[in-house]
């Protein structure tokens, strides 16, 4: 692990201590410099779990990545700093679709004065690391909450106008295995959302921008605005201008974008 190239890339320039505040120092650099993206898969490139390859796609090409590699890249970053960091198997959607979902998501918990939640890899998700506790967290204006659940889960509950609505996850460390069969699966089934739909998200002071398909959303704790993607020449401008993507070869997924499209939005017969 570069830690020098790493802060250079997320922009982080202050001294690195093993305490709260720089954990939340660089989780909002980290969410403010590196997009959530799943294009590799959408390009159907392979993706590992290995934080690795994270940090040469991540840090070295300067692309964004999905929950696998932002938290794996952001974990090995704390270590290396000495942070004491577990990763943890979330499930997103557990809640309506049962155990399946459990290594689908992969979350850090961070130990310093007591556990602290760490999760850069859940696209619309927290701006910064919060304290594992029940009750409301609030971070950039966006209102989530934690509950405990029986049985040592525990539920986040994303903000009202985020994407997925919760993940689910306990505090046993993830069983590499498990994360490995759920990488694979996400990227190849051809019931994946992420095989399904393309997106990328990144955090900016006072919103968040969630591009999925043709659908580019201005996301902000009033409310949201729209803009319809027009063309393939736009999204590839749109992943440059917006999220720092500089991958003209995405305008070779503009015709199934298109189509998936059509495919949720046709008007009924």
């Amino acid at each position: 692990m570069d830690l020098a190239a790493y802060f250079e890339r997320i922009g982080f320039e202050g001294e690195a201590r093993v305490d709260a505040q720089t954990l939340a120092a660089l989780h909002r650099a980290h969410l403010l410099a590196i997009p959530y993206e799943n294009l590799d898969v959408q390009l159907r490139r392979p993706v590992t779990i290995e934080p690795e390859a994270a940090f040469e796609k991540i840090v070295r090409r300067r692309r964004g990545g999905w929950c696998y590699e932002m938290n794996g890249l952001f974990g090995l970053a704390l270590e290396t700093i000495g942070f004491q960091v577990t990763r943890l198997a979330g499930g997103v959607v557990r809640s309506a679709m049962g155990d399946q979902m459990v290594g689908n998501h992969l979350v850090l918990q961070v130990d310093l004065d007591r556990p602290w939640i760490a999760d850069v890899g859940f696209g619309d998700g927290v701006f910064e690391p919060f304290p594992l506790q029940e009750g409301p967290v609030r971070t950039a204006g966006f209102e989530y909450r934690m509950e405990q659940l029986d049985d040592g889960w525990w539920r986040f509950h994303n903000h009202q106008l985020g994407g997925a609505p919760n993940f689910d996850f306990q505090l046993a460390p993830a069983d590499p295995a498990l994360l490995a069969r759920q990488c694979e699966w996400l990227q190849t089934s051809p019931q994946s959302p992420f095989v399904l739909n393309a997106t990328a998200q990144r955090h900016r002071p006072g919103e968040i921008l969630v591009l999925r398909g043709r659908t580019l959303k201005r996301v902000r704790p009033e409310g949201f605005e729209d803009h319809l993607v027009g063309s393939a020449d736009e999204f590839v401008d749109i992943l440059a201008r917006e999220f720092d993507l500089d991958l003209p070869e995405a305008a070779d997924l503009w015709p199934r974008i298109a189509a998936r499209h059509d495919e949720l939005f046709a008007a009924p017969v």
